[in-house]
């Protein structure tokens, strides 16, 4: 089976996920995708991942993080940056979603990152995803 998105198939099976409260989704491994489920767990939006390894490219096992009453902590999960139209920004013009509350995921030079970090070590890249 062949993707041509990978990136978009990984948000697209955590979103699912989280709408129907498992506690764990398997995504495929990659560098980008490794990077993405950091940056969701350095921000607080999933508790934890595993690299488990099935003898091909392997998968990464998200482990979901909801709220204290069962609420879903990640309300939106979008796709910035598609195959057909990427989309770059520099450090100071990337978008604050929900004025700061939410985050923009960005492939950097200096691997994937969170805006916060971009903003703080001044560098911009592709823009992969909105996070709320």
């Amino acid at each position: 089976m062949s993707l041509s998105d990978p990136i978009a198939d990984m948000l697209t099976r955590i979103r699912n996920a989280a709408q129907n409260k498992s506690k764990t989704v398997t995504v495929l491994n990659s560098k980008v995708n490794r990077g993405i489920a950091e940056v969701l767990q350095k921000e607080g939006y999933v508790t934890g991942f595993d690299v488990v390894e099935d003898g091909r490219q392997g998968l990464i096992r998200v482990h979901l993080k909801y709220g204290p009453r069962g609420e879903v902590i990640l309300s939106r999960l979008d796709r910035v940056s598609k195959p057909g139209c990427r989309v770059y920004r520099g450090f100071d013009d990337l978008p604050r979603p929900l004025q700061g509350l939410g985050i923009m995921i960005v492939s950097t030079s200096r691997g994937v990152m969170s805006d916060r970090a971009c903003r703080e070590g001044k560098v911009g890249g592709e823009v992969l995803c909105r996070v709320e």
